[in-house]
């Protein structure tokens, strides 16, 4: 099973995560998109929209990392704890992955890689930052996880995304129930020591940039 992929990229790293929960092993092929890896031909036939991670399974390819995590766990999972199958439960955690596609990880996105790029950057989108954070705080309140009350592809998700948030030293300190949720996400979700090194990776392109 091929996993093109990002080390850099909450993205890849949620999937590295599920992989490990799962039980899965995985033929990586990191894609260098400051080199426009991504662009070279070979890989634009395999996803014509050039983006990563991008996973092929014995023929079948996907993208869009969170299509893609639901299809390994409906696929691989032994159960449906990771991703349940109660209408209900899977809405919830369905809802909570589109959140943070569109909202929390889509603030990171929109405030900081300008910043990487050395760009001038609207004050107003940190407020979004800020926003987003504060959801997430309040879907947390009297919560141990993000969608329901065990621990799901929601959970490792978002824990990807605030860990990156957390790289680029954001202070998540202030949202106390989100702060809470992500030291003990660190210790419960697998795979936690591959997405540490990819986090190690960004902090370390960061620092080149500056």
């Amino acid at each position: 099973m091929d996993l093109y992929y990002s080390p850099l990229a909450g993205t890849s790293r949620a999937i590295l995560m599920t992989g490990k929960a799962l039980g899965l092993e995985f033929n990586k092929k990191e894609i260098d998109i400051n080199k426009q890896e991504n662009l070279k031909p070979e890989f634009v036939k395999i996803n014509p929209q050039h983006t990563i991670p991008t996973l092929v399974d014995n023929g079948f390819t996907l993208w869009e990392s969170r299509a893609i995590l639901t299809y390994l766990i409906e696929k691989y999972g032994k159960d449906d704890s990771l991703y349940p199958k109660d209408p209900q439960r899977r809405a919830l955690v369905n809802q909570r992955l589109y959140f943070d596609m569109g909202t929390l990880y889509k603030s990171f996105a929109d405030y900081y890689y300008p910043l990487f790029q050395k760009k001038s950057v609207d004050p107003e989108l940190f407020k979004k930052v800020e926003s987003a954070l504060d959801f997430l705080n309040t879907f947390l309140e009297g919560n141990q996880y993000v969608a329901g009350d065990s621990f799901t592809v929601a959970d490792i998700a978002i824990l990807a995304t605030v860990s990156t948030f957390v790289a680029v030293n954001m202070d998540i300190s202030k949202y106390t129930n989100v702060a809470k949720w992500y030291e003990n996400g660190s210790k419960v979700a697998p795979g936690w020591d591959e997405n540490e090194k990819g986090l190690a990776a960004l902090k370390a392109l960061i620092e080149t940039m500056k």
